[in-house]
């Protein structure tokens, strides 16, 4: 191992333990404020069973599990869009973008709609249910888009573009569907679509946990073939890649970690572009860096968004989705601006 690698390596263990302090400290203050505030001594009493009945209720019941929510939703939209990122080449890929999130939406909201009488939507088996639908409709938009893509290779400005336009497709299908359900459900699902963190509760976690425990290691294994892939298609082909088959592999993984996550938490939009930009600034291009990195500054920024919307005007809780559009969305006109 040369000195450069070296240095990058310990630079990336440096960072990833200062997240990982980071992430400790923004989950002790998501559980300590609220209506009902708890101060760091109590928060680490009730954890360890010495607090009291209404701590652990607060605790346990209401704030933990929307917490870990967020921290399995934050990790898996950086993720995928780490992925969309390096097998596109471009830098403005995303899975809201791309329609990737809009098809999981919307396949949310037609199981919503055509089920509502059958399963309740916070019921156990809809809790379960719900993520598959969700990955089927971000796969659906996703073979669309991959599909009208081709042209003797997949081109990635093609491939944004062609996101876009499914993505304002599928957008109009959503608004439709909306307006045929039922005030309670239509209230629902509106609220969901900004990017809310609903009904969090322990089902929710245990629905989503096995698909990022599965995915993301899957994902930091394939991280030589981003790498590879990130050179361009001629130099990938040269040096062995089967480049499409990869870059499909990828993609499905890509998909089913944003759709997942949508099911829980709704059409978050931007974390996905913008996490892997500020992961390549901190620690350069090389994916076994960006995939952990990405995971761990899409958790923090996640549940700080989350705790920043139930707080900032208490009682009254603002969707998490439009936190982070607030914070991302200059820094993606910034990208635009930038980007030839």
């Amino acid at each position: 191992m040369n000195y450069n690698e070296e240095r990058k390596r310990r630079k990336f263990y440096s960072i990833f333990i200062l997240l990982v302090l980071l992430l400790i400290g923004t989950i002790f203050l998501s559980l300590s404020i609220g209506i009902i505030k708890l101060s760091p001594f109590d928060v680490i009493r009730t954890i360890f069973q010495q607090g009291t009945q209404m701590q652990e209720l607060v605790l346990f019941d209401f704030r933990l599990p929307g917490i870990l929510l967020a921290l399995l939703i934050g990790a898996g939209l950086a993720v995928s869009g780490a992925i969309l990122q390096g097998i596109t080449q471009n830098e403005l890929a995303d899975p809201g973008i791309l329609g990737i999130n809009t098809g999981a939406g919307l396949a949310v909201v037609l199981f919503i709609y055509f089920f509502q009488d059958t399963f309740p939507v916070s019921g156990l088996l809809s809790t379960f249910v719900m993520p598959l639908f969700a990955l089927i409709g971000a796969l659906t938009a996703a073979i669309i888009i991959y599909a009208l893509a081709w042209k003797k290779g997949v081109d990635s400005i093609r491939l944004i573009l062609v996101g876009i336009g499914i993505n304002a497709g599928f957008s109009a299908l959503l608004v439709i569907f909306q307006l045929k359900m039922d005030p309670q459900n239509y209230r629902q699902a509106t609220v969901w679509l900004t990017g809310d963190i609903w009904s969090a509760n322990w089902n929710f976690v245990l629905a989503l946990l096995p698909w990022l425990v599965l995915l993301i290691p899957i994902a930091l294994h394939k991280a030589s073939t981003l790498n590879v892939l990130r050179m361009g298609d001629d130099v990938a082909s040269g040096l062995g890649s089967a480049v499409e088959k990869e870059r499909r592999n990828l993609l499905l993984i890509a998909v089913a970690l944003a759709g997942a996550s949508v099911a829980a938490g709704g059409a978050i939009a931007f974390l996905g572009l913008v996490v892997p930009h500020i992961t390549r600034k901190l620690i350069g291009p090389l994916h076994q860096y960006i995939i952990p990195i990405s995971a761990l500054i899409g958790a923090v920024l996640l549940i700080g968004a989350d705790t920043i919307g139930k707080n900032i005007l208490a009682p009254t809780e603002i969707p998490v989705g439009i936190i982070v559009s607030i914070i991302s969305a200059p820094y993606f006109v910034y990208l635009l601006m930038k980007t030839k």
